[in-house]
Formats: structure tokens, sequence, C-alpha cells
């Protein structure tokens, strides 16, 4: 008789691949991060106590810097047309720190508003991208005061006291007034025609 072929002893036992492909799940689901989206950082004003009259908010025009965006996405800085956004950081640093030089810009740092207004269709894209720019401009102005780069003050930490130190050294005197106004229904026309430039700052 001739012999048989042994068939069984050529395979492979699996019998404990799904317990290896379980754990490795289960590894990965442990040490992997997942990104959380915050959302913005801003810090809203208290709630007015009914019982005290409203503040003044009239405020000089020269103290003013307008920067108003349409349905279109276009940009309307100081009652002009402007396409480059990157442009506004240096604009709005040279009207806060303008020091009363210039008739048409800012008294003093503190008194200087960056008033922001959009359009409810303005999409999300450009008014980040704006309100980067304006955020971005005050941060470059602090981080110059103490000789850091733009990134290398907001990198700073709160926590640490002598680090503290130097973000309070950086907005001494120089409050980050951005005021966000409430989109309006202004509608998509072309810059200058559709957008509404009187009141309502």
């Amino acid at each position: 008789m001739s012999k048989r072929k042994d068939r069984g002893g050529n395979q492979i036992n699996a019998s404990s691949m799904a317990d290896i492909a379980f754990l490795l799940l289960i590894f990965f689901l442990v040490t992997t991060t997942i990104a959380s989206d915050r959302g913005l950082t801003l810090l809203l004003p208290p709630k007015p106590d009914p019982n005290q009259p409203p503040p003044d908010i009239t405020a000089n025009e020269r103290n003013i810097f307008k920067v108003l965006v349409n349905s279109n996405d276009q940009l309307l800085v100081e009652d002009e047309p402007l396409t480059d956004i990157s442009a506004i950081r240096a604009m709005v640093k040279e009207f806060v720190l303008n020091n009363g030089r210039n008739p048409l810009s800012s008294d003093n740092p503190e008194k200087a508003i960056v008033s922001f207004k959009t359009d409810r269709g303005t999409s999300y894209e450009i008014y980040i991208a704006v309100l980067d720019e304006l955020k971005g401009a005050y941060y470059e102005m602090y981080g110059e005061r103490i000789g850091l780069t733009s990134d290398e003050y907001r990198a700073l930490k709160e926590s640490n006291p002598n680090e503290k130190e130097l973000i309070n050294s950086g907005k001494e005197g120089l409050p980050m007034n951005i005021s966000i106004a409430e989109p309006s229904n202004f509608g998509g026309g072309a810059i200058g025609g559709s957008i509404n430039t009187g009141g309502g700052r």
C-alpha cells in the first residue's frame, strides 16, 4: 500500500488571528489622539446690568478702523475695496500705533477700535481669514514690544510666571479692541453698492 499524504501538516493555524486583530484595534484606539474642534476663542462681554444705564458707545470717528465684508466675500477697508486680505495686518498696525501723528488715524492705541462687520452671506473661510489678520496684527505688536515674533508671543503660557509677565508687558497700554458686529442682511451686490457704510458699527 502507498502512503497517504498528510495534508493537515501544511495548514496554518489561524485560530488566534481574530484575537490578534482585536488587540491591534484596541492598541490603536488607545494610542491615537483625536483632534477636537474647539472653535473660536473669543471673550464675550458680560451681560449688562438692567439697573445700570447703557454705556456711552459713541467714539471719535478717527479712532474707528472699519472692515466690512459683503455676501460675495468682497472686502471694504476704510471705505476702500481691498483684494489682498494679508494687507489688513499692516494697515491695522499703522492705524493703532498712529499716536495722533496722522489726523485720519487713531489718537492712541488705547482709543483705537477695529470694527469688523460682515453680511449673513459671508463665507466662514473669509470670516476666519479676516479675523485672523486682525488678531495677528495685535499679536505682532505685542511680540515686537518684547522682542518676539507673533508666533513666539502666542506660544507663551500664562501658567508660567515669567512668561505671564512677558504677556502682560506686551499688552500693557495696548488692548485688543476688536469690535465684531452682528452680521447684516446687506445682500450680494458689488462692493460699494451693496455695503452700507453708514452707522451700525
